[in-house]
């Protein structure tokens, strides 16, 4: 198994969201509701020890607030996406905001590149596997498009910092720490 990466997120509570996400069809792994996460910074396979220096640097000013679902849209590569996320409609740009005051400082005390791209509040709630055929992605977004999650609201009230979990097979992600937003 290769080294694990790091990254520091928001749990989702998902419980309603993912009772909204169908079964998805061939070739789409769904993750698993307790794997559900907003990523703040992506710090990769820099290594525990770094990872938890960029942890300590986590300055996080919004406080708790409830969000809201949009569509679940392709994420990555036009051509070849490499995930299906739940993008935030209500709350969004304040999060966005969050993040993007957050993330350098968390990057730069973990010592791994800075992220070049403006912060999307987003969900992943599927990818596809590598070997996944255009038509099986194709059949994908469909059934993406065809999940609604308007209604759908969650409270945002901790940041965590995550690494993979033991057991991939059941639950890609764990977290090792966190810590409560500000009142």
């Amino acid at each position: 198994m290769s080294k694990p990466n790091w990254f520091v997120g928001i749990p989702i509570a998902g419980v309603e969201l993912a009772a909204r996400i169908s079964e998805p069809p061939s070739g789409i792994r769904r993750f698993h509701p307790e794997d559900l996460h907003l990523t703040v910074a992506f710090l990769g396979m820099c290594g525990e020890e770094r990872a938890r220096a960029g942890w300590d640097a986590l300055v996080w000013t919004l406080p708790a607030l409830d969000v809201t679902f949009g569509a679940i849209v392709p994420m990555g590569n036009p051509r070849r996406y490499s995930a299906l996320s739940a993008v935030l409609d209500e709350g969004r740009a304040d999060v966005e905001a969050a993040m993007s005051a957050s993330r350098d400082a968390v990057c730069d005390a973990a010592g791994v590149p800075r992220e070049m791209r403006p912060a999307k509040a987003h969900v992943t709630v599927a990818r596809p596997a590598r070997s996944t055929t255009d038509g099986e992605r194709r059949v994908a977004l469909r059934w993406a498009a065809a999940i609604d999650l308007r209604g759908v609201r969650v409270r945002l009230s901790e940041a965590a910092l995550y690494t993979w979990n033991d057991d991939r097979a059941s639950r890609l992600f764990r977290a090792v720490a966190t810590r409560p937003f500000p009142p």
